[in-house]
């Protein structure tokens, strides 16, 4: 007979002790009585049944009340979801349970200390950026305070570069404040039909300036002839399309090029890409590069100036579409940032 393995240990058990009991009957039937192979075969079953049953129930009481106990410390499972038909001698369900909670709780903790680093890194990181214009805009009033206002030409100078300050402030404050509205769903989009390569046009224009100062080129990937129409937020992808431009003029390397593609994608997707022949981006750096205030260079990056949220607010801007954005890059030859958006009727 094949016994489930719950049962293994009641039945071997219960056919020891009705093999002996037997053997023991036997003697004294024989040596008495003289009573014949049937009735100790008789007995023989009579015994291991009721030692089989009797032994089973008592091994699930006893195991059940320590196991339920376990189950009850480690809070794998609700006393009422733990029904006592599985918890029996077969400890293999147990086993894969607490090999599943520690599995669980290992990826729980590892979780918690990436979190808690993150946390810890974020806070320095904001501290950093918001001390610099703060120390600035102090370090300008104290001076005028200490007499540097009764000169007109100082008191001027020293108010315009304090006044900066508080702009550099304010451009993080409404940075963060956006970012806090996108994680919790507090940004409301407004779609709309509109034609995409007017919107980079116009980005292109907004930032020529910006691409002067280092010789930048801002082209298209190729001619296009017809409109291309999408749907989305007109003012959410603008900014988009205007921080992914930026952050290629900010790495990118003198009388360098960014390029700006749209092409079509199956399930009536566009797929934009921005691309540009700068630095690039290292691959230890690339999982990291949309955290905020996370830079690749710690120390080039902030002279170029921004909050350190660019990147942030571009991937949670196109998470809040429910699109996907990509990058690509491979130091000292470019990146790549590309990103969906639906097609527009």
């Amino acid at each position: 007979m094949k016994f489930s393995k719950k049962y293994n240990f009641a039945a071997s058990t219960s056919l020891l002790i009705a093999v002996f009991s037997t053997l023991a009957m036997a003697i004294f039937l024989y040596a008495v009585l003289e009573i014949v192979f049937f009735w100790l075969l008789l007995f023989f079953l009579f015994s291991f049944i009721l030692s089989f049953f009797i032994l089973q129930y008592r091994v699930e009481k006893f195991i059940y009340t320590r196991i339920k106990k376990i189950y009850e410390d480690v809070r794998l499972l609700n006393e009422e979801s733990l029904p006592k038909p599985s918890v029996t001698t077969d400890m293999e369900v147990l086993t894969r349970e607490v090999e599943r909670f520690a599995q669980d709780k290992k990826l729980e903790i590892e979780t918690l200390n990436i979190r808690e680093n993150y946390r810890k890194e974020f806070m320095g990181n904001i501290s950093h950026e918001l001390k610099t214009p703060l120390f600035t805009v102090q370090g300008y009033i104290l001076t005028l305070l200490d007499g540097a206002m009764k000169d007109k030409k100082v008191r001027k100078k020293y108010l315009q570069r304090a006044n900066k300050g508080v702009e550099r402030l304010i451009y993080i404050i409404k940075d963060l404040d956006m970012i806090t509205k996108l994680e919790v769903g507090g940004l409301i989009l407004n779609k709309e039909n509109f034609n995409i390569l007017t919107m980079v046009q116009n980005v292109f224009d907004l930032l020529e300036m910006k691409a002067a100062k280092k010789n930048i080129s801002l082209v298209f990937d190729k001619e296009y002839l017809d409109e291309i129409i999408v749907n989305a937020d007109k003012e959410r992808i603008e900014q988009v399309l205007t921080n992914l431009v930026v952050n290629s003029l900010k790495y990118g390397k003198q009388d360098g090029t960014t390029e700006v593609g749209v092409e079509s994608l199956a399930k009536n997707k566009f797929l934009i890409r921005v691309t540009d022949n700068g630095e690039g981006i290292s691959k230890e750096n690339l999982p990291r590069i949309f955290e905020r205030f996370y830079r690749v260079d710690k120390s080039g990056s902030r002279k170029e100036g921004g909050s350190g949220l660019g990147l942030s607010i571009v991937k949670h801007i196109v998470e809040a579409h429910n699109e996907k954005i990509y990058v690509e890059s491979q130091l000292a030859i470019g990146s790549e940032f590309s990103f969906t958006l639906e097609k527009g009727k």
